[in-house]
Protein backbone atom coordinates (compact mmCIF):
# COMPACT_ATOMS: atom_id res chain seq x y z
CA UNK A 1 0.00 0.00 0.00
CA UNK A 2 2.75 2.41 0.80
CA UNK A 3 4.55 1.74 -3.02
CA UNK A 4 0.76 2.55 -3.96
CA UNK A 5 0.53 5.95 -2.46
CA UNK A 6 3.96 7.33 -3.45
CA UNK A 7 3.82 5.83 -6.95
CA UNK A 8 -0.14 6.83 -7.90
CA UNK A 9 0.09 9.81 -6.26
CA UNK A 10 3.37 10.67 -8.64
CA UNK A 11 1.45 9.40 -11.37
CA UNK A 12 -1.92 11.03 -10.42
CA UNK A 13 0.12 14.90 -10.77
CA UNK A 14 1.39 13.91 -13.85
CA UNK A 15 -1.79 12.88 -15.71
CA UNK A 16 -3.25 16.27 -14.49
CA UNK A 17 -0.56 18.16 -15.99
CA UNK A 18 1.64 19.08 -13.37
CA UNK A 19 5.59 19.11 -14.03
CA UNK A 20 7.40 16.42 -13.06
CA UNK A 21 9.86 17.81 -10.92
CA UNK A 22 6.95 19.28 -8.93
CA UNK A 23 5.10 16.25 -9.20
CA UNK A 24 7.78 14.03 -7.68
CA UNK A 25 8.45 16.73 -4.95
CA UNK A 26 4.21 16.83 -3.96
CA UNK A 27 4.44 12.77 -4.26
CA UNK A 28 7.19 12.39 -1.40
CA UNK A 29 5.57 15.01 0.91
CA UNK A 30 2.00 12.67 0.33
CA UNK A 31 4.17 9.33 0.93
CA UNK A 32 5.76 10.86 3.84
CA UNK A 33 2.21 12.10 5.55
CA UNK A 34 0.98 8.66 4.89
CA UNK A 35 3.82 6.59 6.80
CA UNK A 36 4.25 9.46 10.08
CA UNK A 37 7.78 10.82 9.06
CA UNK A 38 8.60 14.10 9.85
CA UNK A 39 8.31 16.17 6.79
CA UNK A 40 11.84 17.65 7.84
CA UNK A 41 13.17 14.62 6.48
CA UNK A 42 11.82 15.46 3.29
CA UNK A 43 13.53 18.87 3.67
CA UNK A 44 16.65 17.57 4.42
CA UNK A 45 16.70 14.79 1.03
CA UNK A 46 16.25 17.80 -0.90
CA UNK A 47 19.12 19.64 0.35
CA UNK A 48 21.01 16.65 0.10
CA UNK A 49 20.57 15.83 -2.98
CA UNK A 50 21.79 19.10 -4.33
CA UNK A 51 25.09 19.60 -1.81
CA UNK A 52 26.95 17.68 -4.33
CA UNK A 53 30.25 18.53 -5.11
CA UNK A 54 30.43 16.48 -8.34
CA UNK A 55 26.77 18.65 -9.42
CA UNK A 56 29.09 21.48 -10.17
CA UNK A 57 30.22 19.82 -13.60
CA UNK A 58 26.39 19.78 -14.88
CA UNK A 59 26.35 23.98 -14.63
CA UNK A 60 30.46 24.65 -15.80
CA UNK A 61 29.45 21.59 -19.11
CA UNK A 62 25.87 23.61 -20.08
CA UNK A 63 28.12 26.79 -19.97
CA UNK A 64 30.99 25.78 -22.15
CA UNK A 65 28.29 23.93 -24.77
CA UNK A 66 25.87 27.78 -24.82
CA UNK A 67 29.31 29.57 -25.29
CA UNK A 68 30.53 27.52 -27.86
CA UNK A 69 26.94 26.87 -29.77
CA UNK A 70 26.20 30.29 -30.26
CA UNK A 71 29.85 31.00 -31.15
CA UNK A 72 30.06 29.79 -34.21
CA UNK A 73 31.24 26.61 -33.23
CA UNK A 74 28.86 24.34 -35.30
CA UNK A 75 29.38 26.19 -38.76
CA UNK A 76 32.57 25.14 -38.28
CA UNK A 77 32.19 21.90 -37.32
CA UNK A 78 30.45 21.12 -40.15
CA UNK A 79 32.79 22.34 -42.29
CA UNK A 80 35.27 20.23 -41.05
CA UNK A 81 33.24 17.36 -41.43
CA UNK A 82 32.36 18.12 -44.50
CA UNK A 83 36.47 17.81 -45.60
CA UNK A 84 36.65 14.78 -44.11
CA UNK A 85 33.37 12.81 -45.54
CA UNK A 86 31.32 15.31 -47.78
CA UNK A 87 32.89 13.85 -51.13
CA UNK A 88 31.22 10.67 -51.13
CA UNK A 89 27.24 10.12 -52.17
CA UNK A 90 24.73 11.23 -49.69
CA UNK A 91 27.95 12.89 -47.97
CA UNK A 92 26.18 15.36 -46.45
CA UNK A 93 23.93 13.55 -44.28
CA UNK A 94 27.05 12.25 -43.20
CA UNK A 95 28.70 15.99 -42.54
CA UNK A 96 25.55 15.45 -40.23
CA UNK A 97 26.45 12.62 -38.24
CA UNK A 98 29.75 13.79 -38.45
CA UNK A 99 29.48 17.09 -37.11
CA UNK A 100 27.11 16.01 -34.27
CA UNK A 101 29.93 13.41 -33.31
CA UNK A 102 32.42 16.70 -32.93
CA UNK A 103 29.18 18.85 -31.45
CA UNK A 104 28.27 16.24 -28.19
CA UNK A 105 31.86 16.41 -27.28
CA UNK A 106 31.67 19.64 -27.12
CA UNK A 107 28.18 20.14 -26.13
CA UNK A 108 27.10 16.98 -24.14
CA UNK A 109 22.97 18.22 -25.14
CA UNK A 110 21.08 16.01 -27.59
CA UNK A 111 19.03 19.53 -27.75
CA UNK A 112 21.96 21.96 -28.12
CA UNK A 113 23.43 19.35 -31.32
CA UNK A 114 20.04 19.34 -33.36
CA UNK A 115 19.60 23.29 -32.74
CA UNK A 116 23.14 24.06 -33.69
CA UNK A 117 23.54 21.69 -36.62
CA UNK A 118 20.00 21.68 -37.84
CA UNK A 119 20.10 25.16 -37.99
CA UNK A 120 22.92 25.04 -40.69
CA UNK A 121 22.47 21.81 -41.79
CA UNK A 122 18.39 20.88 -42.82
CA UNK A 123 18.94 23.66 -44.93
CA UNK A 124 21.41 23.19 -46.92
CA UNK A 125 20.70 19.52 -47.47
CA UNK A 126 17.12 20.38 -48.84
CA UNK A 127 19.10 23.06 -50.98
CA UNK A 128 21.27 19.95 -52.54
CA UNK A 129 18.29 17.62 -53.35
CA UNK A 130 17.89 15.85 -49.97
CA UNK A 131 14.24 15.19 -48.51
CA UNK A 132 13.57 18.04 -45.87
CA UNK A 133 12.50 15.29 -43.79
CA UNK A 134 15.05 12.70 -44.25
CA UNK A 135 17.58 15.68 -43.89
CA UNK A 136 15.52 16.47 -40.32
CA UNK A 137 15.34 12.75 -39.46
CA UNK A 138 19.26 12.53 -39.65
CA UNK A 139 19.75 15.37 -37.71
CA UNK A 140 17.83 14.74 -34.75
CA UNK A 141 18.81 10.58 -34.67
CA UNK A 142 22.75 12.18 -35.07
CA UNK A 143 22.08 14.25 -32.11
CA UNK A 144 22.04 11.02 -29.76
CA UNK A 145 25.47 10.39 -29.64
CA UNK A 146 25.73 13.66 -27.69
CA UNK A 147 24.03 11.86 -24.38
CA UNK A 148 27.01 9.09 -25.19
CA UNK A 149 30.18 10.69 -26.12
CA UNK A 150 31.76 12.68 -23.31
CA UNK A 151 30.82 15.39 -21.46
CA UNK A 152 27.48 14.10 -21.04
CA UNK A 153 25.67 16.00 -18.81
CA UNK A 154 23.32 13.18 -17.80
CA UNK A 155 26.00 10.68 -16.81
CA UNK A 156 26.48 13.16 -13.82
CA UNK A 157 22.84 12.73 -13.61
CA UNK A 158 23.27 8.74 -13.20
CA UNK A 159 26.24 9.14 -10.95
CA UNK A 160 24.66 11.27 -9.08
CA UNK A 161 21.13 8.91 -8.90
CA UNK A 162 23.60 5.61 -8.89
CA UNK A 163 24.43 7.24 -4.90
CA UNK A 164 27.87 8.89 -5.96
CA UNK A 165 29.43 5.18 -6.48
CA UNK A 166 29.93 4.90 -10.24
CA UNK A 167 32.84 7.02 -11.24
CA UNK A 168 31.83 9.78 -13.76
CA UNK A 169 35.30 9.35 -15.39
CA UNK A 170 34.20 5.81 -15.85
CA UNK A 171 31.14 6.95 -17.47
CA UNK A 172 32.64 9.70 -19.97
CA UNK A 173 35.09 6.93 -21.05
CA UNK A 174 31.88 4.50 -21.00
CA UNK A 175 30.16 6.88 -23.48
CA UNK A 176 32.89 7.11 -26.04
CA UNK A 177 32.63 3.23 -28.10
CA UNK A 178 29.09 3.17 -27.63
CA UNK A 179 28.65 6.78 -28.48
CA UNK A 180 31.31 6.20 -32.13
CA UNK A 181 28.92 2.80 -32.90
CA UNK A 182 26.18 4.60 -32.88
CA UNK A 183 27.21 7.56 -34.97
CA UNK A 184 28.95 4.79 -37.82
CA UNK A 185 25.96 2.60 -37.53
CA UNK A 186 23.49 5.48 -38.71
CA UNK A 187 26.42 6.62 -41.01
CA UNK A 188 26.17 3.03 -42.74
CA UNK A 189 22.28 3.56 -42.85
CA UNK A 190 22.84 6.50 -44.74
CA UNK A 191 24.96 5.56 -46.89
CA UNK A 192 22.04 2.97 -48.27
CA UNK A 193 19.74 5.18 -48.18
CA UNK A 194 21.95 7.48 -50.43
CA UNK A 195 22.88 5.09 -52.99
CA UNK A 196 19.22 3.64 -53.21
CA UNK A 197 17.49 7.37 -53.72
CA UNK A 198 20.91 8.41 -55.51
CA UNK A 199 22.07 11.68 -53.69
CA UNK A 200 24.56 13.66 -54.78
CA UNK A 201 28.33 13.56 -53.51
CA UNK A 202 29.49 16.96 -52.31
CA UNK A 203 32.67 18.49 -54.17
CA UNK A 204 36.24 17.97 -52.83
CA UNK A 205 37.66 20.75 -51.00
CA UNK A 206 41.22 21.59 -52.48
CA UNK A 207 44.09 21.63 -49.84
CA UNK A 208 45.23 24.57 -49.09
CA UNK A 209 41.02 25.42 -48.19
CA UNK A 210 40.82 21.67 -45.96
CA UNK A 211 43.94 22.94 -44.42
CA UNK A 212 42.57 25.78 -43.18
CA UNK A 213 39.09 24.59 -42.24
CA UNK A 214 40.92 21.82 -40.12
CA UNK A 215 43.24 24.59 -38.12
CA UNK A 216 39.96 27.01 -37.74
CA UNK A 217 37.84 23.58 -36.41
CA UNK A 218 40.72 22.71 -33.68
CA UNK A 219 40.31 25.77 -31.73
CA UNK A 220 36.52 24.21 -30.81
CA UNK A 221 37.47 20.86 -30.59
CA UNK A 222 40.35 21.45 -28.02
CA UNK A 223 37.93 21.32 -25.82
CA UNK A 224 37.13 17.92 -25.90
CA UNK A 225 40.95 16.98 -25.55
CA UNK A 226 41.17 19.35 -22.33
CA UNK A 227 37.81 17.59 -20.73
CA UNK A 228 39.10 13.90 -21.74
CA UNK A 229 42.67 14.59 -21.36
CA UNK A 230 42.60 16.15 -17.68
CA UNK A 231 40.63 13.40 -16.52
CA UNK A 232 42.80 10.96 -17.85
CA UNK A 233 45.79 12.38 -16.86
CA UNK A 234 44.70 13.04 -13.11
CA UNK A 235 45.43 16.73 -13.75
CA UNK A 236 41.35 17.32 -13.01
CA UNK A 237 38.68 15.77 -11.72
CA UNK A 238 35.52 15.60 -14.22
CA UNK A 239 33.85 18.60 -12.49
CA UNK A 240 37.48 20.99 -12.37
CA UNK A 241 37.85 20.11 -16.11
CA UNK A 242 34.52 21.73 -17.03
CA UNK A 243 35.44 24.29 -15.19
CA UNK A 244 38.35 24.37 -16.89
CA UNK A 245 36.64 23.93 -20.66
CA UNK A 246 34.31 26.92 -19.80
CA UNK A 247 37.49 29.36 -19.73
CA UNK A 248 38.93 27.56 -23.03
CA UNK A 249 35.23 27.84 -24.43
CA UNK A 250 35.44 31.82 -23.73
CA UNK A 251 38.52 32.23 -24.79
CA UNK A 252 38.31 30.79 -27.92
CA UNK A 253 34.74 32.31 -28.40
CA UNK A 254 35.45 35.70 -27.82
CA UNK A 255 39.22 36.25 -28.53
CA UNK A 256 39.67 33.69 -31.42
CA UNK A 257 36.64 33.03 -33.44
CA UNK A 258 35.44 36.53 -32.46
CA UNK A 259 31.61 35.57 -34.18
CA UNK A 260 30.02 36.30 -30.58
CA UNK A 261 29.18 40.30 -29.08
CA UNK A 262 30.30 40.79 -25.86
CA UNK A 263 26.67 42.22 -25.15
CA UNK A 264 24.59 38.90 -26.12
CA UNK A 265 26.88 37.19 -23.07
CA UNK A 266 24.51 38.40 -20.26
CA UNK A 267 21.42 36.82 -22.23
CA UNK A 268 23.07 33.91 -22.81
CA UNK A 269 23.67 33.14 -18.74
CA UNK A 270 20.35 34.13 -18.20
CA UNK A 271 18.98 31.38 -20.86
CA UNK A 272 21.96 28.85 -18.75
CA UNK A 273 20.99 29.67 -15.22
CA UNK A 274 17.26 29.01 -16.33
CA UNK A 275 17.93 25.60 -17.27
CA UNK A 276 20.07 25.01 -14.56
CA UNK A 277 17.54 26.14 -11.87
CA UNK A 278 14.96 23.54 -13.54
CA UNK A 279 17.72 20.51 -13.63
CA UNK A 280 18.47 21.84 -9.75
CA UNK A 281 15.19 21.79 -8.77
CA UNK A 282 14.29 18.15 -9.95
CA UNK A 283 17.60 16.66 -8.70
CA UNK A 284 16.63 18.26 -5.23
CA UNK A 285 13.09 16.82 -5.85
CA UNK A 286 14.33 13.62 -7.09
CA UNK A 287 16.67 12.85 -4.07
CA UNK A 288 13.17 13.30 -1.61
CA UNK A 289 11.77 11.09 -4.32
CA UNK A 290 14.45 8.03 -3.78
CA UNK A 291 14.44 8.37 -0.02
CA UNK A 292 10.87 7.90 -0.18
CA UNK A 293 11.22 4.85 -2.53
CA UNK A 294 14.27 3.39 -0.39
CA UNK A 295 11.87 4.00 3.20
CA UNK A 296 9.57 2.02 1.41
CA UNK A 297 11.82 -0.99 0.32
CA UNK A 298 10.36 -0.02 -3.52
CA UNK A 299 13.80 -1.30 -5.17
CA UNK A 300 14.05 -4.43 -3.45
CA UNK A 301 10.27 -5.59 -3.71
CA UNK A 302 11.25 -4.99 -7.82
CA UNK A 303 14.26 -6.92 -7.67
CA UNK A 304 12.52 -10.10 -5.97
CA UNK A 305 9.46 -9.52 -8.37
CA UNK A 306 11.84 -9.67 -11.51
CA UNK A 307 14.26 -12.73 -10.00
CA UNK A 308 11.35 -14.69 -9.62
CA UNK A 309 9.83 -14.19 -13.06
CA UNK A 310 13.31 -15.08 -14.54
CA UNK A 311 16.78 -15.28 -13.15
CA UNK A 312 18.35 -15.08 -16.52
CA UNK A 313 20.61 -12.15 -16.97
CA UNK A 314 19.61 -11.61 -20.82
CA UNK A 315 15.87 -11.66 -20.46
CA UNK A 316 15.70 -9.46 -17.34
CA UNK A 317 17.88 -7.23 -19.52
CA UNK A 318 15.68 -7.39 -21.81
CA UNK A 319 12.18 -6.74 -19.72
CA UNK A 320 14.53 -3.64 -18.72
CA UNK A 321 14.68 -2.60 -21.96
CA UNK A 322 11.30 -2.73 -22.86
CA UNK A 323 10.61 -0.98 -19.76
CA UNK A 324 12.54 2.45 -20.08
CA UNK A 325 11.80 1.68 -24.39
CA UNK A 326 8.16 2.45 -23.24
CA UNK A 327 8.85 5.02 -20.34
CA UNK A 328 10.70 6.76 -22.82
CA UNK A 329 8.23 8.01 -24.90
CA UNK A 330 5.86 9.55 -22.07
CA UNK A 331 8.92 10.90 -19.55
CA UNK A 332 12.57 12.82 -20.61
CA UNK A 333 15.54 11.38 -20.05
CA UNK A 334 16.46 13.54 -16.92
CA UNK A 335 13.88 12.69 -14.45
CA UNK A 336 13.88 9.22 -15.84
CA UNK A 337 17.03 8.31 -14.85
CA UNK A 338 16.64 9.94 -11.84
CA UNK A 339 13.87 8.33 -10.65
CA UNK A 340 14.93 4.68 -12.41
CA UNK A 341 18.44 4.20 -11.78
CA UNK A 342 17.51 3.54 -7.84
CA UNK A 343 14.71 0.90 -8.77
CA UNK A 344 16.47 -1.14 -11.97
CA UNK A 345 20.40 -0.56 -10.13
CA UNK A 346 19.84 -2.93 -7.18
CA UNK A 347 17.59 -5.26 -9.68
CA UNK A 348 21.07 -5.33 -12.09
CA UNK A 349 23.69 -5.26 -10.01
CA UNK A 350 21.79 -8.84 -8.51
CA UNK A 351 22.34 -10.20 -11.89
CA UNK A 352 25.72 -9.42 -11.69
CA UNK A 353 25.44 -6.77 -14.47
CA UNK A 354 28.62 -3.73 -13.74
CA UNK A 355 27.06 -0.32 -12.67
CA UNK A 356 29.44 1.62 -15.10
CA UNK A 357 27.86 -0.77 -18.00
CA UNK A 358 23.61 -0.61 -17.00
CA UNK A 359 24.75 3.33 -17.33
CA UNK A 360 25.43 3.18 -21.16
CA UNK A 361 22.29 1.02 -21.78
CA UNK A 362 20.27 3.66 -19.97
CA UNK A 363 21.59 6.30 -22.20
CA UNK A 364 21.36 4.39 -25.37
CA UNK A 365 17.92 3.57 -24.14
CA UNK A 366 16.45 6.51 -22.88
CA UNK A 367 18.20 8.67 -26.13
CA UNK A 368 15.69 7.28 -28.15
CA UNK A 369 13.42 8.34 -25.96
CA UNK A 370 14.22 11.75 -27.41
CA UNK A 371 13.21 11.20 -30.64
CA UNK A 372 10.02 9.26 -29.80
CA UNK A 373 6.26 10.83 -29.61
CA UNK A 374 4.64 11.76 -28.28
CA UNK A 375 7.61 13.89 -25.53
CA UNK A 376 10.53 13.57 -27.49
CA UNK A 377 12.03 16.47 -26.86
CA UNK A 378 14.71 16.46 -29.43
CA UNK A 379 12.43 15.74 -31.97
CA UNK A 380 10.46 19.18 -31.49
CA UNK A 381 13.37 20.92 -31.86
CA UNK A 382 14.00 18.94 -35.20
CA UNK A 383 10.36 19.70 -36.77
CA UNK A 384 10.28 23.25 -35.04
CA UNK A 385 13.55 23.78 -37.38
CA UNK A 386 12.80 22.34 -40.28
CA UNK A 387 9.14 23.21 -40.16
CA UNK A 388 7.18 19.99 -40.46
CA UNK A 389 4.71 17.96 -38.79
CA UNK A 390 5.92 15.77 -36.09
CA UNK A 391 4.13 12.84 -37.89
CA UNK A 392 6.25 13.01 -41.08
CA UNK A 393 9.53 13.47 -39.31
CA UNK A 394 8.83 10.14 -37.28
CA UNK A 395 8.07 8.26 -40.20
CA UNK A 396 11.20 9.39 -41.87
CA UNK A 397 12.85 8.06 -38.44
CA UNK A 398 11.97 4.31 -39.02
CA UNK A 399 15.09 3.28 -40.55
CA UNK A 400 16.91 5.15 -38.26
CA UNK A 401 14.97 3.61 -35.28
CA UNK A 402 16.16 0.15 -36.20
CA UNK A 403 19.91 1.06 -36.36
CA UNK A 404 19.61 2.57 -33.37
CA UNK A 405 17.77 -0.63 -31.65
CA UNK A 406 20.93 -2.59 -33.24
CA UNK A 407 23.34 -0.33 -31.40
CA UNK A 408 20.78 -0.72 -27.97
CA UNK A 409 21.08 -4.66 -28.50
CA UNK A 410 24.84 -4.73 -29.01
CA UNK A 411 25.57 -2.11 -26.03
CA UNK A 412 23.15 -4.33 -23.64
CA UNK A 413 24.33 -7.85 -24.47
CA UNK A 414 28.52 -6.84 -25.11
CA UNK A 415 29.74 -5.42 -21.79
CA UNK A 416 33.32 -4.85 -23.44
CA UNK A 417 31.87 -2.07 -25.84
CA UNK A 418 31.19 0.09 -22.45
CA UNK A 419 33.67 -1.37 -19.92
CA UNK A 420 36.88 -1.76 -22.04
CA UNK A 421 38.16 1.81 -22.48
CA UNK A 422 37.52 2.75 -18.39
CA UNK A 423 39.39 -0.50 -18.07
CA UNK A 424 42.21 -0.13 -20.04
CA UNK A 425 42.53 3.64 -19.13
CA UNK A 426 41.87 3.86 -15.58
CA UNK A 427 44.01 1.27 -14.31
Amino acid sequence: MDAFILLGSFAALMLLGMPVAYAMGLASLIGALWIEIPIGAIMISIASGVNKFSLLAIPFFVLAGAIMAEGGMSRRLVALAGVLVGFVRGGLSLVNILASTFFGAISGSSMADTASVGTVLIPEMEKRGYPRDFATAVTVSGSVQAILIPPSHNAVIYSLAAGGGVSIASLFLAGVLPGLLLGTTLAVMCLVIARKRNFPAERRIPIREALKIVVDALWGLMTMFIILGGILSGVFTATESAAVAVIWAFFVTMFIYRDYKWSELPKLMHRVVKTLAIVMILIGFAAAFGYMMTLMQIPQRITEAMTSFSDNRYVILLMINVLLLALGTLMDMAPLILIMTPILLPVVTHIGVDPVHFGMIMMVNLGMGLITPPVGGVLFVGSAIAKLPIERVTKALYPFFIALLFVLALVTYVPAISLWLPGVALK
